[in-house]
């Protein structure tokens, strides 16, 4: 997260797959999530990228020429701790375990849902993501998010948010000015692999907002973008 509103980082994401198309495909889909996606076609090309410059996280599909994904998984968790998916063709309980087994932190299976894959990265990159990167207090007007503590001030007031509207509150500042779905929030706060009614994430605004906004009934911070989603609003511009 960003302090005073400030743009996050885009993360950086390594895919590693040699079918073209699901190749240019990822690289489509993940930008528009908001990554920094670079794309190689063997495990030798990217043991080379990775030591160039080291993503944030690494996509690796186990069915590579030469130098298979799990033995890039090997070679990885050598010198590395940085986060790897693994992409397998079937849902093979084998082809999952030797991954996780090989230093895989996550999978998905061939055909994989965009959305799903983007709110796995997501999930991945949030549990990974060193405390320390994260700055421990967030200002924004008279509203204060202390990350690590878990709390929230409103002028001199503490604000009472359960787990899950913090959770909400932290995805929607960390991704300030940027619209983000029902689904997309679903995904990311609820979890991939929640399959819930958008309406819930409604609710949960409500409560928010009764919560966080001077006058709820003209948000400052959480805004609606009618038909899209919500999205953050930390300052002026």
């Amino acid at each position: 997260m960003s302090p005073e509103g400030s743009p996050p980082g885009r993360a950086n994401v390594l895919v590693v797959e040699d079918d073209d198309r699901i190749r240019a495909a990822l690289r489509l889909a993940l930008g528009d999530e908001g990554y920094s996606v670079h794309d190689v076609a063997d495990a030798e090309t990217a043991l080379e990228r990775l030591r160039e410059s080291p993503p944030d996280l690494v996509l690796v599909d186990i069915m590579l020429p030469g130098m298979s994904g799990l033995d890039l998984c090997h070679q990885l968790r050598r010198t590395s701790d940085v986060p790897i998916i693994i992409v397998t063709a079937r849902d093979d309980s084998h082809d999952v375990v030797a991954g996780l087994e090989a230093g895989a932190d996550d999978y998905v299976t061939k055909p994989f849902v965009f959305k799903e894959l983007a709110a796995r990265i997501r999930a991945l990159l949030r549990r990974t993501r060193p405390p320390a990167a994260e700055p421990s207090r967030l200002r924004f007007g008279d509203l204060v998010v202390s990350v690590e503590a878990g709390t929230v001030t409103r002028g001199e007031e503490v604000v009472d948010l359960t787990r899950t509207e913090f959770l909400l509150l932290c995805e929607l500042i960390d991704n300030p000015r940027r619209i983000l779905s029902r689904e997309q929030l679903l995904a990311s706060v609820w979890g991939y692999d929640y399959y819930g009614d958008g309406r819930i994430v409604d609710a949960h605004i409500g409560r928010l907002r009764k919560k966080i906004e001077p006058d709820p009934s003209s948000p400052r911070y959480v805004t609606t973008v009618r038909g899209l989603g919500y999205k953050f609003v930390p300052g002026p511009g």
